[in-house]
């Protein structure tokens, strides 16, 4: 179990980039990290993995404290992988013998069999004998994630991991590699500016606002719920609408046109979504967005009703 107390971290005469952040994870469980650039995402993945010295607090895993530099001469944990978002990958070798790089040469077949399995979860078989200073950005980044895999960590840190991958080759890599880590009881932190990692695949999240944590949560229950929109924007596009002197927010999809309701809308703007448009329109004032099946001309006169549901 990983045990994050109440840890501080500051570069020398720079603001803190940490502020008293606390929060656990079970063995298998995946975290997901959200929240702007520069909110301390990537800063947490490094403490936690051992390269920084902490300012305050403790990390545990287990009954043994991560501690950074100044303990150890080589800084990180073995039992921990981290993959950044630079891969520090051998240019001039193979695909396969970058993901083989750390495992045993006495055993060739056992080593062999771990990377042809690796290979499959990144969907990178045929490029088994390519080297990798051939390879785009995004498969470099799928060389990177087996290759932190190869040795079966207890936790592996993804700073986010398919931030250089094409859509078409991400959701599917998503999978298969989420599916593995839990099929293998790998604990998982992600740092990620993309809600669908966490709504999808996520078993607890937090997120990071000015270098603190305002939410820890399961992903579900901080969609449903939206405690601030900070939070909220994370997921979807929102809207915060004044209404009768109360705020909401509410996503595009809980905006309905109606046949008659006390509040009317002017659309400014319809976008193509694929499936569905997204209607930019205004209320009182107030722009609003609103998922709709067809195309609306701009200037029609609408009316509207708020559904407020949890999905």
């Amino acid at each position: 179990m990983l045990k994050v107390d109440n840890i501080s971290f500051q570069y020398i005469k720079e603001k803190e980039i940490l502020k008293n952040l606390s929060f656990s994870l079970k063995p298998g469980e995946h975290l997901c990290v959200m929240g702007e650039s520069g909110s301390g995402k990537s800063t947490l993945l490094k403490a936690i993995y051992g390269l920084l010295d902490l300012n305050k607090g403790t990390i545990f895993w287990n009954e043994e404290q991560i501690l950074g530099p100044a303990f150890h001469l080589v800084p990180g944990m073995d039992f921990f992988k981290y993959v950044a978002q630079d891969f520090d990958l051998m240019p001039y070798t193979s695909v396969s013998e970058n993901i083989g790089k750390f495992l045993s040469r006495f055993y060739p077949e056992e080593k062999e069999a771990r990377t042809q399995e690796l290979l499959e979860v990144i969907e990178m078989t045929a490029f088994a004998n390519v080297k990798v200073k051939t390879l785009s950005g995004g498969q470099k980044q799928r060389v990177a994630i087996a290759r932190a895999l190869a040795k079966e960590p207890k936790l592996i840190l993804l700073d986010e991991p398919f931030g250089q991958i094409d859509n078409f080759k991400k959701n599917s890599l998503r999978r298969k590699l989420f599916k593995y880590l839990k099929d293998n009881s790998i604990s998982c932190i992600e740092a990620t500016h993309d809600g669908d990692d966490a709504l999808s695949f996520a078993d607890k999240m937090i997120v990071i606002k000015e270098h603190q944590i305002i939410a820890n949560d399961a992903p579900k229950k901080l969609y449903q719920n939206r405690p601030e929109l900070y939070v909220a924007a994370l997921f979807d596009d929102v809207n915060q609408i004044e209404i009768e002197g109360k705020t909401i927010l509410l996503y595009p999809h809980q905006i309905k046109v109606v046949e008659k309701s006390d509040y009317q809308i002017c659309v400014i703007k319809s976008f193509f979504k694929g499936f569905y448009w997204l209607i930019e329109a205004n209320f009182k004032n107030q722009t609003v967005f609103f998922q709709h099946a067809e195309k609306i001309e701009s200037g029609n006169l609408l009316n509207i009703d708020f559904f407020p549901v949890k999905v």
